[in-house]
Order: structure tokens, then C-alpha cells, then sequence
């Protein structure tokens, strides 16, 4: 009779997410993997397959809950309009000071080109923000907060970029105050007042 895992696998994954969110996949080796989930070699690829498998099932985690946040965050926001600037002015806060980025957009700028799994992962990935994000919107013109011709997708695809662009400079360097002064002049010309004011 096979012994039950003695290890939360949730946990693990995390861990071995936060090790390929840091350092890249390249750069982590198996040693790295066995270090942060605490698993020797054989239980670790008997749980979860080799190292690209296991990165894939950390990636697939890391996006769900991205969604589900995302989703969330959107839905809760008392206006439409205030969760679409939120959005923008996500990446200039980070508590943490570790600016490391959107693992999805790391990793598909370290193996978009040499693996095609990760890059369907990315494009799926962006679809599905994007349809959250045009949900949002059509939920703000719904709302009266912006202009009632906009296509909410085109509008979604453009906010998504920004942001992501906000992730990638935060990434470089930037300043907080910049940083912010950029999302806001982003959100001003993106997200117009209808009114004029």
C-alpha cells in the first residue's frame, strides 16, 4: 500500500513558486527545488513530475489565483471605474520592496520563444484578464463613468498593457513617486471623465 504524502501540497507549490519567481527558471536548479519544498529528489518529481513540469503546475497556480483576485477586486469595487484605476496604480504599491514583477510576464519573456506550452499558457493567460477587465468596463460605461462608445475589449487590451508596462518599470528601478505620477497620468488619458470635468 503506497504511504499518504506527508507534505501540504499547496505549500510546496508555493514555495517552488516564489523559488522560479526570484530567480528564473534557468537559474533554479534541483537543489534550489529540494531546498525550498524540503522534498528529496524522488518524492518531489513522484508528487509533481520533472522540473518543467512542476514549473508549469506552479505557473497554472500562480495565474488561477491571479484571476480569482483579480476577479474579485474588480467585482467588489462600490464603482467600476475606481477598480480599473486601482488596477493601474497596483503595480506602485508593493509593500515589499522585492518588485519582482508578474512571474507570468518573466516567464514568458525567459521561455516564450523555446517553449511553446508556456507561451499558449501566456496567451490564454492575457485573454482571460481581458476578459475580466472588458467586463469592468462595460460595467463603468453601464455606470455612466465612461464614454458609452468605447469598446470595452479594446479598452481592456489597453489597460492591460499599461499595467503590465507599470509591472515592467517597476522592475527597473523606478522611483514610488514616478512610478505613481505615471499610473495617474496612465488613468487620466485611459479612463477619461465623460463629464469633461
Amino acid at each position: 500500500m503506497a504511504r499518504p504524502r506527508s507534505f501540504d501540497e499547496k505549500q510546496v507549490l508555493n514555495a517552488v513558486r516564489d523559488q522560479f519567481w526570484d530567480a528564473g527558471y534557468a537559474a533554479t536548479s534541483l537543489e534550489d527545488l529540494m531546498r525550498v519544498s524540503g522534498l528529496g529528489k524522488g518524492s518531489l518529481y513522484a508528487a509533481f513530475g520533472d522540473k518543467r513540469q512542476l514549473f508549469l503546475r506552479a505557473l497554472r497556480g500562480y495565474t488561477d489565483d491571479n484571476h480569482r483576485r483579480l476577479r474579485e477586486a474588480l467585482a467588489e469595487a462600490p464603482r467600476a471605474l475606481d477598480a480599473l484605476r486601482m488596477l493601474l496604480e497596483a503595480p506602485t504599491d508593493d509593500p515589499t520592496g522585492t518588485r519582482r514583477g508578474c512571474l507570468m510576464a518573466n516567464s514568458t519573456c525567459e521561455l516564450g520563444n523555446a517553449d511553446p506550452e508556456v507561451l499558449d499558457h501566456a496567451h490564454r493567460t492575457y485573454e482571460t484578464s481581458t476578459a475580466l477587465i472588458g467586463d469592468c468596463v462595460a460595467r463603468a460605461q453601464r455606470e455612466g463613468d465612461l464614454p458609452a462608445g468605447a469598446d470595452p475589449i479594446a479598452l481592456a487590451r489597453a489597460l492591460l498593457a499599461a499595467q503590465q508596462g507599470l509591472v515592467f518599470m517597476s522592475r527597473t528601478g523606478m522611483d514610488a513617486a514616478t512610478l505613481t505620477a505615471t499610473a495617474r497620468s496612465l488613468a487620466a488619458q485611459l479612463l477619461p471623465d465623460p463629464s469633461g470635468d
